[in-house]
This record gives structure tokens, sequence and C-alpha cells, in this order.
């Protein structure tokens, strides 16, 4: 018998993520506070996170998959933009620079107890981007619910120079060789 899988998560992009694997799963709004600590590092703040929200659920004998991203660059979070004037400030900081998103995930056995966690980092370094690159890109994706505004699985990838990480999924919210590896010790493989 399979186990039930249950993401939980209100991403659009780990839930696209996640279809690729080919499980059924249900998708549920974890109940935390996603607020970073003090003196956090990244990794910690998004590990954590993950955790948190792989345990607000309370489903029994399911397989619960948290998630979460901090982004970071010259030591600055990059938050979700929210708004055209941000996405543009950030992406004038970010131009001929690198970023470094933490994406961890984490995989409750709720049934056992049993969690698996990891964090996956992965470098973005920018391309020199003009005024008049960022204000095409925003008018054409905005991107305003993406930490760093650029959705790399979009046209975003045109202001990227280059990608360094095992894990291209991570970028996007979620890492898929972290938790395939997962969901085949929990008993659950994809393939």
């Amino acid at each position: 018998m399979r186990r039930h899988l249950v993401l939980a998560s209100t991403s659009p992009y780990r839930r696209a993520l996640l279809e690729r694997l080919g499980l059924p799963f249900e998708v549920v709004a974890p109940k935390c506070d996603e607020a970073p600590l003090p003196n956090e590092a990244p990794q910690e703040t998004a590990s954590r996170l993950a955790v948190l929200k792989a345990r607000s659920l309370g489903h029994p004998n399911a397989l619960v998959i948290g998630s979460d991203q901090v982004a970071v660059s010259d030591g600055t979070r990059l938050d979700k933009p929210g708004d055209h004037a941000t996405a543009t400030r950030q992406l004038r900081a970010l131009s001929g620079k690198s970023a470094d998103f933490h994406t961890a995930v984490a995989l409750l056995d709720s049934k056992s107890g049993n969690l698996q966690q990891r964090v996956v980092r992965c470098r973005v370094v920018f391309r020199s981007l003009d005024d008049g690159m960022i204000e095409r890109y925003l008018r054409r994706e905005q991107p305003y619910d993406c930490a760093g505004s650029a959705k790399a699985e979009g046209l975003g990838i045109a202001l990227i120079a280059r990608i360094e990480t095992d894990d291209p999924t991570s970028l996007i919210g979620l890492p898929l060789i972290a938790l395939s590896d997962m969901l085949g010790r929990a008993g659950l493989p994809a393939v």
C-alpha cells in the first residue's frame, strides 16, 4: 500500500515541481509563523521553516513534505518583491553580482516520527543589467512572487550568467534530487 504524500505549501512552483515525480499527493497550507529569528543564518532559517511546515499539519500516517527558501546577496535577504518598484531595486542591486539561494526540504514520516532534512545551496550569478533590460523583463514576466525577482524557469533565465548547484530544481523552490532520495529512503520511490 502506497503512503499518503502531503505537500505542506501554498506555492504553485513547489506543486508543479512535485508533480514531475508522478506520485499522487495532497496540498495543504502549512500553519506556522515564517518569520526569521534574530541572527539566524539563511540556511538555518530555511531548514527550521521547512521542518516547521512539515510538522504543522498533523496528518497521521503520511509522508509530509515541507520546504523553504532563503536568498541572500551581499549579506542582504532577498524576499519576494511584491511589486514592480521593489523588483526593480532588487534587480539593480543584483546586476553583475551573485546571490545564494538556500532551499531546504524536510520529509516527515508522521507515523514513525522519522524526519529527514537537507539544505541545497544554489549560487546564481547575474549578468550586468541595465534599466531597459530590467524594465522589459519585469513588464513581461512580473515575477513579484519570486525571491530575487527573476524566474529561472521562465524569461528570467536571460538575466542569469551562470547557476552553480548540485540540484537545479532547488532554485525554483523544491530540490527534487534530494527529495527523491528522501522519498526512496522512506519507502516511496518515484521510480
